[in-house]
């Protein structure tokens, strides 16, 4: 009876008569989830799990009451329960683009609006829409999800699929989701998800000079990460700004002819990039099979990320008061550019 009370409230929740297949199929499996959850406390009792399982576990517990308690991020109950899955992710997204614009497709849902990703539980349904839209001519990608929000809908559990992570990797999942948790516009995919990749990198910063100083191993390993993804957000941005150019300009367009703009990318990668990475982070770019869907994932975690960077400086470095600023603009249509706006006043 339970369960079936959480399949209910899940279609409640995502019910659209133009996609009622696809949301029923994703109401069962997000129902079968939580029906599925054990609570955290009796899995670190349990002898039968192993000693790595309840050790990311309890980090987990830590990160989560750190975003909480010192991020002033909001409480929630998430993370306070555990899912064993069948397989290394829990969903798989599709995103899709025009061949020669870069411009996501987006979805539409019911709560969270229009998104650039389709999420599903099974990869062969994944494969199936992703055949799908390139039958209709779209670029296309997909991923393999091992963490994600509901956004307050439900409790969260933690998931074997991020058991794998390396400790500050996790610790990164948690604040990031739980900055989704906290503040998620309408609408404003990009902004929402481009603020939880930087106070995620933030805040795992942060965790780590909290739990072991601030010149530790680990720390020195995360400010190389977080500074190599400021350099590599500014060297993204400028290349889709390029490329959006070149559509737009560079006429007749042709395979060919966007095939040499994607090598062109990754030579100036090569030449001018790499040699400021201070970590492994994107050492494999330049193997990458790209193309407008993949780019566009760029664009929907990484762009302009040093919009934020400066505006964090300006609060010297003040989690609690950036994220204060930040909420401040849920009512805006834009977000994204109510935020450089605002931010210069």
């Amino acid at each position: 009876m339970a369960f079936l009370k959480y399949f209910l409230f899940a279609i409640a929740l995502l019910n659209t008569s133009c996609q009622l297949g696809y949301i029923t199929k994703s109401g069962y499996y997000q129902a079968k989830l939580l029906w599925n959850r054990q609570p955290i406390e009796d899995v670190l009792k349990d002898p039968g799990v192993s000693e790595k399982v309840k050790s990311k576990l309890t980090l987990a517990k830590q990160a989560k009451d750190f975003a909480q308690n010192e991020l002033s991020l909001k409480p929630t109950k998430n993370y306070e329960s555990y899912v064993s899955l069948d397989d290394r992710y829990v969903t798989y997204a599709v995103t899709a683009a025009p061949p020669y614009e870069l411009k996501n497709y987006l979805w539409k849902f019911p709560i969270v609006g229009e998104v650039p990703y389709k999420g599903f539980f099974k990869k062969e349904d994944a494969l199936d829409e992703e055949q799908e839209m390139k039958g209709k001519g779209y670029d296309t990608y997909i991923r393999g999800i091992s963490a994600y929000s509901t956004l307050g809908w439900f409790n969260d559990p933690l998931l074997s699929s991020m058991i794998g992570y390396e400790d500050e990797d996790l610790v990164n999942t948690v604040v990031h989701e739980t900055v989704h948790a906290t503040i998620y516009i309408k609408n404003a995919a990009e902004f929402n998800e481009r603020l939880a990749t930087f106070l995620g990198n933030k805040g795992t910063e942060l965790f780590y000079i909290a739990r072991e100083g601030g010149k530790s191993p680990t720390v020195k390993k995360i400010a190389d990460e977080n500074s190599d993804d400021l350099v590599f957000s500014r060297f993204i941005s400028n290349e889709l700004k390029r490329l959006e150019t070149f559509y737009r300009t560079e006429t007749p367009m042709n395979p060919e002819k966007k095939e040499r703009a994607l090598a062109q990318l990754k030579e100036r990668f090569e030449k001018s990039l790499r040699p400021q990475l201070k970590s492994k982070s994107y050492l494999r770019f330049s193997e990458i099979k790209l193309n407008n869907a993949f780019l566009m994932g760029y664009k929907t975690y990484m762009n302009d990320l040093s919009d934020f960077e400066k505006v964090f400086a300006n609060f010297n470095g003040d989690f609690k008061k950036f994220l204060e600023f930040c909420k401040s603009l849920e009512g805006e249509k834009d977000p994204a550019e109510a935020f450089k706006q605002k931010s210069v006043k």
